[in-house]
């Protein structure tokens, strides 16, 4: 199934996306590490489905976002925008114990994206495969967004990736720096939108935390979206009438977001809380946008 016009040539209109990477797990216990490390339900991705997932330390806290894709019972991979790779692989790798799975970051592997529909995947399926490169549908039912992950490079384009990062923004998913890793619970960046983590197919890292929390309705935060003349600071705090109220998880530039600012931010803040506040970070003004639907999967 290919997903290039010609091998070797990216497919008109993509552009590269540096800042994500692909992480597999190979061999026939790749399902089930996955399954025991990722907090969404990957055992119930058929083979060429995906999802919103992530990994969590022992006490809840995100470590990071990415997409899971099953692309057969034994390769699984993890599609993780913003992280090191390396990095995050190697700690995977210390978890296997005697499982038969390998863990890889795979960097001859490049993801590039264009705002085109894509040819072949839809929704939740994704379609081609290691061999000739993966597609997915990462638009929001109205607006297209296509995702390759090939081994040929696409163009940089950084108004594009620009563009691709706040449309992130927009709909709730979060794009964490490393200043932000490890400091939310998924319910505190309302990853529940997302579809993202599940709290009923037993034990994964923060499992005990994500499920109290969700059974005794302790969840108190959640992630607002605000429209900024620049882009705040990520851990910046957030004022409400001048008090402290919550605090910026991460930012970026509105290009291309039809938002009226020219920066976005995504904070966590109480759910119950006076939206006709005036809301402040990083001395500057920041107005309430409402989050966009359609990229849950």
């Amino acid at each position: 199934m290919a997903i290039l016009d010609k091998p070797g040539v990216v497919d008109a209109g993509c552009f590269a996306l540096p800042d994500h990477a692909v992480i597999s797990l190979e061999g026939r216990d790749a399902l089930a590490f996955a399954q025991a490390q990722c907090m969404s339900d990957v055992a119930a991705l058929a083979d060429n489905g995906w999802h919103w997932s992530g990994w969590l330390t022992p006490k809840g806290r995100v470590i990071a976002l990415f997409a899971v894709l099953r692309l057969g019972p034994e390769s699984v991979w993890m599609l993780v925008p913003d992280g090191d790779p390396e990095a995050l692989a190697a700690r995977l790798r210390g978890l296997v114990f005697r499982s038969k799975v390998k863990v890889a970051a795979r960097p001859e592997l490049h993801v590039a994206g264009a705002f085109t529909a894509p040819e072949r995947a839809s929704g939740a399926v994704l379609a081609g495969d290691d061999a000739s490169g993966v597609e997915l549908d990462f638009g929001d039912g109205t607006l297209p967004r296509s995702l390759r992950v090939s081994a040929v490079a696409a163009g940089p384009d950084p108004a594009a990736q620009a563009r691709w990062h706040a449309f992130d923004l927009a709909h709730g998913w979060p794009r964490l720096p490393p200043s932000q890793t490890e400091a939310w619970t998924p319910q505190q960046l309302s990853l529940d939108r997302l579809k993202a983590y599940s709290v009923k197919k037993g034990c994964y890292p923060g499992q005990e935390i994500v499920a109290r929390t969700h059974f005794l309705g302790k969840a108190k935060r959640g992630l607002v979206l605000f429209g900024a003349p620049a882009a705040p600071a990520a851990g910046s705090d957030v004022l409400g009438d001048g008090k402290p109220l919550g605090t910026v998880a991460c930012s970026g530039d509105a290009a291309g977001s039809a938002c009226p600012a020219a920066a976005l931010a995504l904070a966590v803040l109480p759910l119950e809380r006076d939206d006709s506040a005036t809301f402040e970070a990083d001395g500057r003004t920041l107005a309430v946008l409402p989050l966009r639907d359609g990229l849950a999967r």
